[in-house]
C-alpha cells in the first residue's frame, strides 16, 4: 500500500482517520498542557502549527479513538471534554480595516449560535468575553482557546502604519480579553510567524509563556534528524533510488536541502516538514517551501530602508531582538529571523549576542531568487534563465557577454533608489554571484564604495575590481598594483582581470576593460 504523506493536511481528525503519517509530537503536547496555562510560538509558515493546534483542539475535545497509538493515548487518564473556541486568522487577506472585522466577526457569530448572542451588537472584545464566560457557565468547563497565525493582518500592514495602529489596536484589546476571563479559562495557545512586541499587541497579556526560544519545545514544530529516520527510513532508500545515489548520498541532500533550523542555542536541527514530506511524495529534491510563496513584506521593508543584502550572512545581534518585533520599529532583522530565512546559528554566552545565518541549501538560494527580481530590471519569470545564462557565458569566458547582461541589471534604476544607489549597486552585484556561486566557486569580500571578486570554473578565473564613479582603467590599475592575479599563478587555469566602473550618471555600468 502506497504511504501516505499530509502534505498542507493541518487538521489532526482528517489526517488520522486517513492513515496519513504523523510523526508523533504528543508527548510534548502533553507536558505543555499538564505545566502551564497560556502560551504563545512563534514558528515559520508551512512549519506545522496548524497541525499543532488541530492536534489540541482533538485532544481537549476528547476525541481518544484520534489518539491510539500514540503517546498521549498512554499519557492521558482522563480525556475531559472543554469547550473550545479556535480562530485561524491565516483564511483571510487583510487590505483594510474591515476584512479585519469581517474575521472576527465570523468567529463571533459562529460561537454566539452556540453560546448566546445577547452582546451581539457590541465591539468584538466585549463579544469575546461574554462568549467565554457564557461557555463555562453552560458547560461546567473551563473554556480552550486556540488562536492560529494571530498576526497575519499586523505582517500584512507592516509598511502600512496607519493600518497597522488600527490593526493592533483592535486586536490588543481582543486578545486582551483573555487576561479579563482568567476565570473562565483553562488554557489558551496563540501562534504566529512573528512576535510583536508586548508594548504593541500583547501588552494586555502579560502572562503569556513564550516557549519560541525554548530548548524544551524546540521539537514541537518541524522534524528532528531522529524523527526523520524512525518515521522515513523507508522513504529515504526510496529516493535514494529514484535519485540513483546511496542511502548516505540521500541523506546527505536532505540535511543539506532541508535541515539546519535551531530556534534556541544548542538545540537540534530541524527539518522543514513540508518541504521533506513533498520530497518523500515526489521524490525528488525541490525549492517546496518557496514554491507556496514569499511574503513581499520582507523585500519591502528592506528596500524601504536600503538594507545592505551582503549584511544578511554576518548578523550578530541579541535576544530581546530576536524575541519580539517592536510595531513602531522596521528593522528586518527580527521580521526576516522570524519567518524562518535566518536561524541560530552561534551565541556568544559573554555578551549574549546570537550570530544568524540561512539554514540551508533551499532557504538561501530560494530567498536570493526571490530578491533578484525586486533589485534588478529583470522579471520574474526570467531571472532563473538569466542566472543560468550568467553561469554558461562565466563558464566558456565570454567576459563581454556576462558583462552586457550584467549591465542590462541596472537599467532603469528607480529615481528613489538615487540617494543610495551604491547600495543599491552591491545588492544586484551581491544576489547575482551569490547566485552564481551555487554552480561557480565565488569568493566575494566587499568594504564601503569597493566590491572585489573571484570567480572560478573549471577553466578560467576571474579576478574583478569594481569602482563607482572613478573609471575601468583605476579599476584594472588596482587588479596591478595590489596583485590580486598574483595568488593564482601556479594554478593551471586561465586567470582572467577584469576592471570594471559604475557611474551615478548612467546609473549603470559605464566601461569594463579585460586583460
Amino acid at each position: 500500500m502506497n504511504r501516505l504523506y499530509p502534505v498542507g493536511i493541518q487538521n489532526f481528525e482528517d489526517l488520522r482517520s486517513r492513515g496519513y503519517i504523523y510523526v508523533d509530537k504528543t508527548l510534548l503536547l502533553y507536558n505543555l498542557v499538564q505545566t502551564g496555562k497560556y502560551y504563545f510560538l512563534s514558528r515559520p509558515r508551512r512549519f506545522g502549527k496548524s497541525l499543532m493546534i488541530s492536534t489540541l483542539e482533538a485532544y481537549f475535545l476528547g476525541k481518544r479513538e484520534l489518539f491510539k497509538g500514540l503517546a498521549m493515548e498512554s499519557l492521558e487518564k482522563d480525556w475531559t471534554v472543554h469547550p473550545v473556541l479556535h480562530m485561524d486568522l491565516n483564511t483571510r487577506n487583510y487590505y483594510d480595516y474591515e476584512s479585519l472585522l469581517g474575521i472576527l466577526n465570523q468567529n463571533l457569530e459562529v460561537w454566539e449560535k452556540l453560546y448566546g448572542d445577547e452582546k451581539k451588537d457590541r465591539v468584538p472584545e466585549e463579544r469575546f468575553m461574554y462568549v467565554i464566560k457564557r461557555a463555562y457557565e453552560q458547560t461546567g468547563r473551563r473554556v480552550v482557546i486556540l488562536i492560529d497565525e494571530y498576526d497575519k493582518p499586523m505582517l500584512q500592514a507592516i509598511t502600512n502604519s496607519e493600518l497597522q495602529t488600527k490593526f493592533r489596536n483592535t486586536l490588543k484589546a481582543f486578545y486582551g480579553a483573555l487576561k479579563s476571563c482568567d476565570g473562565s479559562i483553562h488554557f489558551a495557545m496563540l501562534t504566529g510567524v512573528t512576535k510583536f512586541s508586548k508594548v504593541s499587541v500583547f501588552s494586555d497579556l502579560n502572562n503569556l509563556m513564550d516557549i519560541s526560544m525554548d530548548n524544551r519545545y524546540a521539537e514541537l514544530c518541524g522534524i528532528s534528524d531522529a524523527e526523520l529516520h524512525q518515521y522515513f527510513d523507508e522513504d529515504i532508500h526510496a529516493l535514494a533510488d529514484t535519485l540513483g545515489v546511496d542511502y548516505a548520498k540521500a541523506c546527505e541532500l536532505l540535511k543539506e536541502n532541508y535541515d539546519g533550523y535551531h530556534f534556541c542555542y544548542k538545540s537540534v536541527g530541524m527539518y522543514n516538514p513540508f518541504s521533506l514530506l513533498n520530497t518523500f511524495a515526489k521524490k525528488q529534491i525541490g525549492s517546496y517551501w518557496f514554491e507556496t510563496g514569499t511574503p513581499t513584506y520582507l523585500v519591502e521593508l528592506m528596500k524601504l530602508h536600503h538594507y545592505p543584502v551582503e549584511e544578511i550572512e554576518h548578523i550578530v545581534t541579541s535576544g530581546p531582538v530576536l524575541d519580539s518585533i517592536d510595531a513602531a520599529s522596521t528593522d528586518p532583522v527580527p521580521v526576516i529571523y522570524q519567518s524562518g530565512y535566518l536561524t541560530i546559528k552561534d551565541y556568544n554566552a559573554e555578551f549574549e549576542n546570537y550570530t544568524l545565518g540561512f539554514p540551508n541549501r533551499e532557504v538561501e538560494q530560494g530567498f536570493l531568487r526571490f530578491l533578484l527580481p525586486h533589485y534588478a530590471s529583470v522579471s520574474v519569470s526570467k531571472s532563473p534563465y538569466e542566472i543560468q545564462c550568467f553561469v554558461g557565458e562565466v563558464r566558456k569566458g565570454d567576459v563581454d557577454g556576462f558583462l552586457n547582461r550584467l549591465q542590462t541589471f541596472f537599467d532603469d534604476t528607480s529615481y528613489e533608489l538615487a540617494r543610495d544607489r551604491e547600495v543599491h549597486y552591491q545588492n544586484i552585484l551581491y544576489i547575482v554571484f551569490k547566485l552564481m556561486g551555487f554552480h561557480t566557486e565565488v569568493e566575494y569580500r566587499t568594504s564601503r564604495g569597493r566590491v572585489d571578486l573571484v570567480l572560478k570554473t573549471s577553466d578560467y578565473i576571474y579576478v574583478m575590481e569594481f569602482k563607482l564613479n572613478g573609471t575601468a582603467e583605476e579599476a584594472m590599475q588596482q587588479i596591478e598594483e595590489k596583485g590580486y592575479a598574483s595568488a593564482f599563478a601556479s594554478d593551471a587555469r586561465k586567470v582572467i582581470k577584469v576592471g570594471i566602473n559604475f557611474s551615478d550618471e548612467t546609473r549603470s555600468i559605464e566601461r569594463w576593460i579585460v586583460a
